[in-house]
């Protein structure tokens, strides 16, 4: 409550000070924000999972340096970087960073990449931009907000679906009876449907024994982005466009969802680790 009276003393001292139209717009925006605001939030779950399971699983070593080049700000706050900055069209060329998109019966390295990039080739720039001793500060805090916010993605399996219907967003469902599409489903929708903070939903993720997580940090990037895109393949063929999804489908892959949140953390630590060795 007292945060959003903040909001509101903010937005009348702007009214007093704006021509009538841009007045209304104002409001108008306000009023999104306080009615999506819970959506907006939750949207970021996931990547903040993400990233507080790496931090909790970085070496000392490693934990040390992210600590300096963040100046203290963690791995969760830092996670939803990269879509923060798509508001600013300075950086539109990173846009194509969140995905990659090739055919379900090829594996990545068969196919001809894409000209303006994609999240293995994102991934792969940032790990060696932060590596780097030569790298300005700048450069490697940049790189290391975008990366950690890729690997992300990398885990989020409509990232890697199909270009025809744009990751899932082109195919309409309906979730406990609203409007929603594939993709954000499994963006948002299945990870809302916890209840739970980021923080909440970290600690009841699957507890893994030592030699679990090395097993699960096994492979490349080349093998993870292949394991999301055969769960995408699966999940394409789990529904039909239009059709009502609620308490079965959340059943059946609250375990998948949960799993991968648990694979990014893990394997983001691994990279991390490997990083500031």
């Amino acid at each position: 409550m007292a945060f959003l009276n903040n909001r509101l003393k903010y937005v009348f001292l702007l009214l007093k000070k704006l021509r009538p139209m841009k007045k209304l717009t104002v409001l108008l925006l306000f009023s999104v924000q306080i009615s999506f605001g819970n959506t907006v939030f939750w949207a970021k779950t996931g990547h903040r999972v993400t990233g507080e399971v790496a931090e909790k699983h970085l070496s000392g070593k490693a934990k040390r340096a992210i600590k300096k080049l963040l100046d203290g700000e963690s791995l969760a706050l830092v996670s939803t970087f990269a879509d923060e900055i798509k508001a600013d069209r300075s950086f539109a060329k990173f846009s194509a960073w969140h995905y990659v998109n090739f055919p379900a019966d090829k594996k990545y390295t068969e196919v001809e990449p894409s000209e303006y990039g994609d999240v293995v080739m994102g991934i792969e720039k940032c790990i060696a931009i932060v590596k780097d001793d030569t790298s300005s500060k700048a450069d490697k805090v940049f790189y290391l907000k975008m990366l950690v916010h890729l690997m992300g993605d990398l885990h989020q399996p409509m990232h890697v679906g199909r270009a025809a219907d744009k990751g899932g967003n082109d195919i309409q469902i309906q979730w406990f009876g609203k409007g929603t599409n594939l993709h954000r489903l499994w963006d948002q929708d299945l990870i809302d449907s916890y209840g739970m903070s980021y923080s909440e939903l970290t600690d009841n993720l699957p507890k893994l024994s030592k030699d679990e997580q090395k097993a699960v940090q096994q492979g490349t990037v080349y093998d993870w982005v292949e394991e999301s895109q055969e769960l995408a393949n699966e999940l394409y063929g789990s529904l039909e466009v239009g059709e009502q999804l609620g308490y079965p489908y959340a059943y059946k892959y609250t375990n998948t969802v949960r799993d991968q949140l648990l694979k990014g953390g893990l394997r983001l630590a691994m990279v991390l680790n490997d990083i500031f060795k």
